[in-house]
């Protein structure tokens, strides 16, 4: 989401995205993660430039951590543009099952691999 010739500017002013808004309308926790849903064609050019790229990213599961630190924005901007994408049908939201307080490890190892990917 940063300028194409390496400055360290953004396109967008991330909260401009969100409506000023910080945190998602539900808790989204950053190790959920997300999958693209499949849109027809006609849908994709009344996407955003953010739910583009958002769309574009979540062909394969990553994780709300992932997608903000990809699209170089603050972890309550991802978190807030992937609740309102999940509200309007265009990702689909993997949240975690915690049994008895522990997490679930098959989750850990997920978001482990696609960390190590970045």
């Amino acid at each position: 989401m940063y300028g194409s010739d390496g400055d360290d500017e953004p396109l967008f002013r991330p909260y401009a995205v969100t409506g000023g808004r910080s945190e998602p309308r539900y808790h989204l926790a950053m190790e959920t993660l997300v999958s693209s849903m499949s849109i027809p064609d006609d849908e994709l050019s009344l996407l955003t430039p953010e739910q583009d790229a958002i769309m574009q990213l979540c062909r394969t599961f990553r994780s709300v951590a992932e997608i903000s630190a990809l699209l170089r924005v603050p972890l309550g901007v991802a978190r807030v543009l992937v609740a309102d994408m999940s509200d309007e049908g265009l990702v689909r939201l993997h949240q975690p099952h915690l049994a008895q307080g522990q997490p679930d490890l098959n989750m850990l190892e997920r978001v482990l691999s696609g960390l190590r990917r970045l």
